[in-house]
């Protein structure tokens, strides 16, 4: 089946167990680093710059738009994701780009399962170099974009997971999996 659909999809699609070689994504528009000193607030208002969120953990965001359909169609398939990477060296998160009070009532007991950033003027989004949303981002401790996939394409998301788990020893999770939405491009993530 692989072989019959080679090149179908633009680029390879896996090996035999569906496996994608990709590690990092050559994307253009992905800022190849963030700076430390950006201001990332919680959902419950702690604010901090980006250096001391990582100071011990690599970041893992599903970044999502919650005035968006796409990014509603995503957020089973990117908590699931993101629940994978539970005990790894990574601080899994979800960052909307929403007030406080707006994010909240997006993720509903979400809120409360993940950490949450707030980004409502979406300095982050512009800082990460994203063009569309949602997105799942890896960034290392010193602020390196690693690895981005945007919009919902699974052999990209799974590329990003597989970058994760190769940096931090883990496994990576099934992308896609049942009950995972098709493919879709996504939404202008400045609104």
């Amino acid at each position: 089946m692989t072989q019959a659909l080679h090149r179908v999809h633009g680029g390879n699609i896996g090996d035999e167990m569906g496996r994608s070689p990709l590690r990092a994504l050559p994307l253009a528009a992905v800022a190849s680093n963030v700076a430390l000193d950006l201001s990332l607030t919680t959902i419950g208002g702690e604010t901090r710059p980006l250096s001391q969120w990582v100071t011990t953990f690599h970041l893992a965001s599903v970044v999502l738009d919650p005035y968006t359909n796409e990014s509603s169609w995503v957020l089973g398939t990117a908590t699931r994701v993101l629940e994978a990477f539970r005990g790894a060296s990574v601080r899994v998160n979800l960052v909307v780009a929403a007030s406080a009070e707006e994010a909240s009532e997006y993720l509903g007991p979400l809120a409360e399962r993940f950490m949450v950033f707030c980004d409502p003027e979406r300095n982050l989004v512009r800082a990460l170099g994203l063009a569309t949303l949602p997105a799942f981002v890896f960034v290392r401790a010193d602020g390196t974009v690693v690895a981005s996939a945007e919009g919902w394409d699974p052999m990209q998301w799974r590329a990003v997971a597989e970058a994760i788990a190769d940096d931090c020893a883990w496994i990576a999770p099934a992308i896609p999996a049942a009950g995972d939405p098709s493919p879709f491009r996504g939404t202008p993530a400045l609104g």
